[in-house]
């Protein structure tokens, strides 16, 4: 077993070569409120059991989001205003949060997402035809990826010939750590950059809505109002950045991670395909993969959990990707289980800042999984896996797949 002082969870390589959940299981059992200080000025606090993330996101009052919601200790944007913080819906708080919140909250309850289900089952079906033919396909970029950008793009009326930029801005801003989609750039710059980048696009995209109001999300932003105000610019071009990035990355990363456990686990993949439908499998997708790893907030006051005291300004940190493995919550936490009941996971966070788009991504994971299981049920991997240098995005960069084309599996049928 790795011991404490072994574990560096601001070693991003980490998150990539080593065995995580060994890590996890480690602080969980020694040191499940854990102080980490590698270098000075440098700290945070880590909650790795299921209670305490529990209520730490359900105090939104001791434990603020306006100081940002993931690890960083870089230099502030040359423009302030790049920030985002206290202007995002995922960075403020009560009672701005709620009244911000409200703008577009509507169009996610179960009910308004069921509605875009004819349009997200025709984008799943366009994908697949794309794919079906050629026997091999890279998972993430081919199909994973697809859906959820052009189902965003959808709803927030953005044209099609911008749906790369839009999966550009969510890569560049999420990715920050990998010198892939950084080029070159530090962290911090490279997500300046794709905000600044974003911003220039949506401060167009507001202005025609002005003009010419839609139903779309960016003219629910143009024309809401939280707590009687108009929204600002700012708050507009932010929120339609959160709402292009939140649009893709949860939903990719669990259908790209769920595939790839039932790839690794036959007997579990044997039972999915009996029942593609069954709203516990993209549950269990959803622990499983726990696509956030982590979510930071800031302590606003001294606060005590388990006999440390955590003092004000101090960041901690909430890692769901240990919650959602915690043996005092789930049964055999370390098994993949289809059927598995009940899974009260925390992939989508819990509390005040419930993850929005929560009922868009199960749709689009349970209408996904049923086109590719119904056709492409032989589906295997081609190649290694390629995962995105992260230790807050749980993210797959490549997949490479292999799978029986239509007319060979038709020609075998017949």
């Amino acid at each position: 077993m790795l011991t404490i002082d072994q574990i560096d969870l601001a070693d991003i390589d980490l998150f990539t070569t080593a065995d995580i959940h060994a890590m996890f299981r480690t602080l969980r059992e020694q040191a499940p409120v854990h102080w980490q200080e590698r270098q000075p000025g440098r700290g945070f606090w880590s909650l790795t059991r299921y209670d305490d993330v529990l209520a730490a996101y359900r105090d939104p009052e001791a434990l603020s989001s306006e100081r940002g919601i993931s690890l960083f200790f870089g230099k502030p944007p040359a423009a302030p205003e790049l920030s985002g913080f206290g202007k995002m819906i995922i960075t403020t708080d009560p009672p701005r949060h709620s009244k911000m919140r409200q703008v577009v909250s509507r169009r996610f309850t179960p009910h308004a997402v069921k509605v875009h289900e004819p349009m997200i089952r025709r984008l799943a079906k366009e994908i697949v035809d794309d794919v079906i033919e050629r026997g091999e396909c890279d998972f993430v970029a081919d199909i994973a990826a697809r859906l959820p950008t052009a189902a965003i793009c959808e709803m927030m009326g953005i044209g099609r010939e911008h749906r790369g930029l839009m999966f550009a801005i969510a890569n560049e801003t999420v990715g920050r750590h990998d010198q892939e989609y950084a080029r070159g750039r530090s962290g911090q710059d490279a997500v300046y950059a794709a905000q600044a980048q974003a911003h220039e696009f949506f401060a167009k995209e507001a202005d025609r809505r002005r003009a010419h109001p839609t139903d779309d999300l960016i003219s629910a932003l143009v024309h809401g109002a939280a707590g009687g105000e108009p929204l600002s610019q700012d708050e507009i071009s932010f929120n339609a950045i959160l709402l292009v990035i939140g649009g893709q990355e949860t939903t990719r990363n669990a259908t790209s991670g769920g595939m790839l456990a039932l790839i690794q686990h036959p007997a579990e993949r044997e039972k999915f395909l009996a029942h593609p439908a069954a709203p516990q499998a993209i549950e269990e997708f959803l622990r499983w993969t726990s696509p956030i790893t982590h979510i930071m907030r800031t302590a606003t006051r001294e606060l005590e959990i388990r006999g440390k005291k955590i003092r004000a300004g101090e960041r901690v940190l909430l890692w769901n990707v240990a919650a959602n493995r915690d043996p005092e919550q789930f049964a055999n936490p370390d098994r993949f289980d289809v059927a598995r009941t009940p899974n009260d996971h925390v992939a989508f966070g819990h509390g005040e800042h419930f993850c929005l788009g929560a009922n868009l991504a199960r749709l689009e994971m349970r209408v996904i999984f049923e086109e590719v299981s119904r056709r492409l049920p032989d589906i295997e991997l081609a190649g290694p896996v390629e995962r995105l240098r992260s230790n807050f995005v749980a993210g797959i960069k490549r997949m490479p797949v292999k799978f029986t084309p239509r007319e060979a599996r038709a020609a075998a049928s017949a």
